[in-house]
């Protein structure tokens, strides 16, 4: 892992699919790894290949509604 990793962040691959969300860091601090939750059923494809972080967790934002008139 290179960068800040958090725990509640969300894991994607190349095209921006959401793939998994870290749960826990564990290990030593210099080179720590990530316990990670899957958000996805096909998991097996992701095995092996690099995922990324947002900058922001997707999940912590307010979406946006519009008013009934």
């Amino acid at each position: 892992m290179t960068g800040k990793l958090a725990e509640g962040q969300i894991l994607c691959d190349e095209t921006g699919t959401k793939v998994a969300k870290v749960m826990e860091l564990i290990g030593p601090i210099k080179r720590p790894f990530a316990s990670a939750t899957p958000l996805t059923n096909n998991i097996k494809k992701y095995i092996g290949k690099s995922v990324f972080t947002f900058d922001h967790s997707p999940a912590n934002t307010q979406k946006f509604r519009r008013r009934r008139k």
